[in-house]
């Protein structure tokens, strides 16, 4: 009796071994035609051989972490873009929009299938990284009223709490309200200075808002005074 239960459980154990060495594919979603293509374009300029964190640059490179992936995206603290999507225009966005978030999820629980490599866009050629300094502009760090007019090229947290949440307004004297950035989760190893698709002009009288208060000081970036 006791032999054949082993017998029983050295099959089960040889069987839990098959089936989590060869995953059932279940989705038509490929690293080679879709996954990579997010990977080069969201991850690999830190995400690669000599960047700032592991490569996931090959189907090899990235398999062992699909399900890590797919969490780090879910809860959106990959890529570590920190502005909420719609909440304000930003030049040079890196987060991921729900449908490629979906994308990636899918991928993960159809059995994250390598696909056909010949699929493969171009490796991307990566420009050296240069972190944001300090830019020059007008800090608020609860509210402030404009005393004249300005025109926003950019916005920059600065001394934001680590894994906050901090939304940014701008009320006109019309009372319309203008997004300018909403922090989720923010990480200062990750700090960066987000400039707007297109200057956003704000007239004297314009109340700029910082929610929480005190949960972060932002400096306001006139388009006249910015370099890049």
């Amino acid at each position: 009796m006791m032999r054949r239960a082993a017998g029983i459980l050295a099959c089960g154990l040889a069987a839990g071994v098959v089936t989590s060495a060869h995953d059932v594919i279940t989705t038509p979603i490929t690293f080679s035609r879709e996954i990579s293509r997010l990977i080069f374009s969201r991850c690999a300029s830190c995400h690669r051989p000599g960047g700032a964190a592991f490569s996931l640059m090959t189907y090899a490179e990235a398999r062992p972490w699909a399900t890590a992936i797919k969490e780090e995206v879910l809860e959106r603290r990959m890529p570590p873009w920190g502005a909420v999507k719609g909440f304000g225009e930003f030049r040079d966005d890196q987060g991921l929009s729900q449908e490629q978030i979906e994308l990636i999820a899918d991928w993960v629980e159809g059995g994250a299938p390598e696909g056909d490599p010949q699929l493969l866009s171009k490796i991307p050629e990566f420009a050296a990284q240069h972190p944001s300094g300090p830019q020059p502009g007008l800090a608020v760090d609860s509210a402030l009223t404009l005393k004249t007019a300005v025109t926003l090229a950019g916005i920059q947290p600065r001394k934001a709490v680590e894994s906050a949440s901090v939304m940014v307004t701008a009320t006109r004297p019309d009372g319309s309200i203008e997004p300018l950035l909403w922090l989720y989760r923010y990480q200062p190893k990750f700090a960066r200075t987000y400039w707007y698709k297109s200057a956003i002009r704000l007239q004297a009288g314009s109340r700029i808002e910082v929610t929480p208060p005190g949960g972060a000081t932002v400096t306001l970036i006139a388009a006249d005074s910015h370099q890049r």
